[in-house]
C-alpha cells in the first residue's frame, strides 16, 4: 500500500509539473522574446510572478514579442500577469507584439486590460455651483413632467376608450364598480366637504363685514360671499379636499396593488389595469365632484349667512334677496365647469403615481405625497387659467 501511494503522489507531483505555468525568455538584435506554456490560472500564476517581475525589469530592448501559443488554459489572473508584462514594457516605449493567442485569450486579455487602464473617475473637485444645481434639479423637474404627461395622456386615452365600451359583462363597463366608487368618493366625502366649506363660508363672511364696515357696507358681504363662493372657493376647496382623500387612497390602492404585483396578474389573465382599476375611480370622480361642488356651495352659503347674521345683524331673508340680485347663473355654472376637470386631472395624476410605485413601503409613502401635492397643484394652476380664460370672453 505504501509504495502504491508513493507511485500516485510521485504521478500527480510529475503532473503539476507538466501543467505548472513556464516562460522562456530569449534576446537577440534588442528583441526580447517570452514563450508562456503550461495552465496560467488563478491557482498557478503565483509559481511565475518572481520570474514575472525579473523579466519586468529587464531593460535595453526595444521590441518585445509575446508568444501565447502553448498555454493550455488561461483565466483573468493569468491574463492579468501577461498585461502586466507589457504594459511595464510600453510604459519604457518598447513596442509589444503578441502572437499565437487564442481566442478565448484575446477576449480575456482585453477585458483585463480595459480593467486595468480605465482612470478612476475622479469627480469634481468641490460641490458644484449653486446655480448649476439649481439648472440641474430644473432639468430633471422637466423631465419628470414630460413622462407624468406621456403617462397621464395613456391613461386618459384608454379611459375615453372604455367609455365607449357596452354595457354588460366580460370587457365591458363595470357599473356596480363605478356606484361602489361613487359611494366611496362622493357620499362618503359629504360630512368633512360640508364642515370645511361651511367654516370657509363663515370665515369669509366675517373678515368681509369686518374690513365693509369701514365703509358703511356690510350688505355687501352678501355679494363678496356669493361670488367668491360660487365661482372659485366652492368648487377649489372641495377638489382640494378631494385630492387630500379620494387622490391618496387612489395612489395607495393601485401602489398596493402594484407591490403585490396584483396589476401583473391582471396583464397575464388578458385583463387592461387601466380599464379594471383607473376606469370606475375616474368615472366616480367625474360625477361626485360636481356633485359636491354643488354641496359645498350650499354648505358655505349656509355659513356664510349665520355668519353674517351674528357679526353684521344681517338677517337670513335679507342675506337670500340679496344674494338674489348679485349672482346669476353665470355666476354658478361658472364654478360648475371646471369640477369635471379637476376630477379627470386628481384621478389620472393619483393613478399615474399609482402605477409609479415600487416595491418597498418607501416608495409607496414618496407616491402618495407626490400624488396629493402635484394635484393640489395642478388643480389651482388649471382654476387660474379658468380665471384668465372667464376673463378674456367676459363670462
Amino acid at each position: 500500500m505504501l509504495t502504491i501511494r508513493k507511485r500516485d503522489a510521485s504521478g500527480e507531483a510529475a503532473k503539476d509539473a507538466e501543467h505548472r505555468p513556464r516562460v522562456a525568455v530569449g534576446e537577440e538584435d534588442g528583441v526580447l522574446g517570452c514563450a508562456f506554456s503550461g495552465v496560467w490560472t488563478t491557482r498557478t500564476v503565483a509559481l511565475v510572478d518572481a520570474d514575472m517581475r525579473k523579466i519586468e525589469q529587464r531593460s535595453g530592448a526595444t521590441r518585445l514579442m509575446l508568444d501565447l501559443s502553448h498555454i493550455e488554459k488561461m483565466d483573468t489572473a493569468g491574463a492579468w500577469l501577461i498585461d502586466r508584462l507589457a504594459s511595464a514594457f510600453e510604459k519604457k516605449g518598447v513596442e509589444v507584439h503578441l502572437q499565437g493567442q487564442s481566442e478565448i485569450a484575446s477576449i480575456l486579455l482585453g477585458a483585463v486590460g480595459d480593467a486595468v487602464r480605465r482612470e478612476p473617475d475622479s469627480g469634481p473637485s468641490g460641490p458644484p455651483n449653486i446655480i448649476l444645481r439649481a439648472l440641474e434639479l430644473v432639468g430633471r423637474r422637466v423631465y419628470e413632467m414630460r413622462d407624468d404627461f406621456i403617462a397621464s395622456m395613456n391613461i386618459l386615452g384608454a379611459t375615453i376608450r372604455g367609455a365607449q365600451m357596452k354595457l354588460g359583462r366580460g370587457h365591458a363597463v363595470n357599473l356596480a364598480a363605478i356606484f361602489n366608487q361613487i359611494d366611496r368618493m362622493g357620499v362618503g366625502a359629504i360630512p368633512v366637504v360640508v364642515l370645511m366649506s361651511a367654516i370657509v363660508g363663515a370665515i369669509v363672511a366675517q373678515q368681509g363685514a369686518y374690513q365693509l364696515s369701514y365703509f358703511g357696507a356690510n350688505i355687501f358681504v352678501v355679494d363678496l360671499v356669493g361670488v367668491l363662493i360660487l365661482r372659485e372657493l366652492g368648487v377649489l376647496m372641495t377638489a382640494i379636499m378631494l385630492a387630500g382623500r379620494s387622490g391618496s387612497a387612489i395612489t395607495a390602492e393601485i401602489g398596493s396593488m402594484k407591490m403585490r404585483e396584483e396589476v401583473d396578474a391582471l396583464k397575464v389573465i388578458g385583463l387592461n389595469p387601466i380599464g379594471v382599476l383607473v376606469f370606475p375611480r375616474l368615472v366616480a370622480l367625474v360625477i361626485g365632484l360636481p356633485c359636491l361642488t354643488i354641496i359645498a356651495n350650499f354648505a358655505a352659503l349656509a355659513g356664510g349667512i349665520v355668519a353674517a347674521w351674528l357679526y353684521s345683524d344681517i338677517p337670513p331673508a335679507a342675506f337670500i334677496d340679496r344674494l338674489r340680485v348679485a349672482i346669476d347663473l353665470s355666476t354658478i355654472f361658472a364654478g360648475l365647469i371646471k369640477a369635471p376637470f379637476m376630477a379627470l386631472i386628481i384621478g389620472i395624476i393619483a393613478s399615474v403615481e399609482g402605477m409609479k410605485v415600487g416595491g418597498s413601503a418607501e416608495s409607496l409613502g414618496l407616491h402618495v405625497t407626490a400624488s396629493v401635492v402635484k394635484s393640489i397643484f395642478v388643480v389651482i394652476i388649471l382654476d387660474g387659467l379658468f380665471a384668465m380664460f372667464y376673463a378674456a370672453i367676459g363670462f
